[in-house]
């Protein structure tokens, strides 16, 4: 009797803890760090509604598989480690497709193309070229590609959670410039005047939803969003939306 009433309470606590987690077969939980605009970012009327174009698309995907969706905002440096601890599903954060992060998970087919540029304070004018940004003072996103990138042209780093924190710091003069993906840094550009941005030759890069190694159906299922909704038309209508 007490083996069997045992049995049971451990079985309705294991319940219990996967309906916690979100983690029941009708939810699917998407992992993000919402301070990246226009792909992803903390707004609506409410004040606290995750938005963006990321989450447009991962909404789309839970639709096509028959789930909710559930979004988990989190440090984008812990993204990776929550997938494949099964804490999430996928991950929908404008994160780049790297060999690196290739080693660990599998990414849905490309679906938006960026690249790096600089901010810099308004009156700086000493940066034209990439040989002016060796031994520069970098503030990046803790994780990001950034954050890989910007080793190979100095060793004075300082890696921050947002990219909000990095253009603090930059606007407080504490660093030489922001390294950071095309489109957030327009982003917030329009909104801090006193900043202005370059172009240099920077590589091309290409987002991807990352999918654990484990979940090849999964995978399979974004792709085939992915595809529709370009062929559609809603994918052109969602970039128009989001990105100006």
């Amino acid at each position: 009797m007490k083996k069997s009433m045992l049995l049971g309470g451990l079985a309705l606590t294991a319940t219990l803890l996967l309906a916690g987690c979100g983690k029941s077969n009708d939810v699917l939980v998407v992992g993000t760090n919402a301070a990246f605009p226009p792909f992803e970012y903390v707004g609506g009327q409410s004040g606290d509604e995750i938005k963006g174009f990321d989450i447009e698309l991962a909404k789309q995907i839970a639709k096509d598989a028959g789930k909710t969706l559930k979004i988990e905002n989190m440090k984008f440096d812990s993204l990776i480690v929550a997938l494949n601890s099964g804490k999430i599903d996928f991950i929908a954060s404008g994160m780049t497709i790297t060999p690196e992060r290739q080693a660990s998970v599998n990414f849905s087919e490309p679906y938006y193309e960026a690249t790096q540029v600089l901010l810099v304070n308004k009156d700086n004018d000493t940066i034209h070229t990439l040989d002016d940004i060796k031994d520069k003072h970098f503030a990046v996103q803790l994780g990001s590609t950034a954050d890989m990138m910007s080793k190979k042209y100095t060793q004075n780093v300082t890696a921050f959670n947002t990219g909000f924190e990095a253009i603090m710091e930059l606007k407080n003069g504490k660093v030489d410039l922001v390294l950071f993906d095309s489109e957030p840094a327009a982003n917030y550009l329009a909104k801090n005047p006193d900043l202005k941005l370059i172009k240099l030759d920077f590589p091309p890069e290409f987002y991807g939803f990352a999918v654990s190694k484990q979940q090849p159906e999964l995978l399979n299922s974004i792709n085939h969003t992915l595809k529709n909704l370009k062929a559609s038309g809603q994918y052109q209508t969602l970039v128009s939306a989001h990105i100006k």
